[in-house]
């Protein structure tokens, strides 16, 4: 049985930080928010699944690891992304079909905290120094407001494409609303709860 501490080497493939860094545009003050909110949220999202699908919640348990996989992807999880992209559309099957993925997803899981925890234990802006460009201050550019708009209209009509901008204009978004704002829409998208997260947009756009 190997141990759940991650050696150096394996790291790059556990946490692709460039990755993450460049879904940022470089912008390493916001990615380190969002490392320590992953490392928050989501340690015990292993657990909480297999308990959903032993416990008959099919439908939970798929909501977990659909917002597992899209938090994964946003810090450059990729082995964790990957796994949790398979294990998603198991979920409804027998658990012959998901037993296995998903003890890999929960050994993925505890490697990866083990890498965000070194990383942030560590000198978080000189690791990522050589990585990332400059943080540039983020402006609300008419463009930012339109796209505002845009996710808002989605979220109103219950559109899952709302969850597709929320992935593909992260940075913008973060740096608009605010990592904490931020997350709560994306997670509540991907609960498919859209009335709650249109509620969190519209109030932080008020402000």
């Amino acid at each position: 049985m190997t141990s759940t501490s991650t050696p150096a080497p394996a790291a790059g493939h556990i946490l692709q930080v460039e990755t993450g860094l460049q879904q940022l545009m470089g912008d390493r003050d916001l990615y380190l928010q969002i490392l320590r909110r992953f490392r928050q949220r989501y340690p015990d999202s292993g657990c909480e699944t297999r308990k959903a699908l032993t416990g008959g919640e099919p439908g939970h348990a798929q909501r977990i690891v659909h917002t597992l996989k899209g938090a994964a992807g946003m810090i450059g999880a990729q082995q964790l992304y990957l796994l949790a992209a398979q294990l998603e559309p198991l979920c409804a099957g027998p658990a012959s079909s998901w037993s296995a993925l998903l003890a890999q997803l929960e050994q993925a899981l505890r490697s990866l905290i083990a890498v965000i925890d070194a990383v942030l234990d560590s000198d978080p802006q000189q690791m990522l120094a050589a990585h990332g460009q400059p943080t540039t201050a983020a402006t609300q550019l008419p463009e930012t407001r339109m796209l505002l708009l845009h996710l808002s209209r989605l979220l109103d009509e219950g559109d899952g494409a709302a969850i597709d901008v929320l992935e593909q204009s992260a940075t913008v978004l973060a740096a608009s609303l605010g990592v904490e704002v931020f997350q709560e829409v994306t997670e509540a998208a991907h609960q498919f709860d859209f009335e709650a997260a249109l509620a969190t947009l519209q109030a932080a756009m008020a402000q």
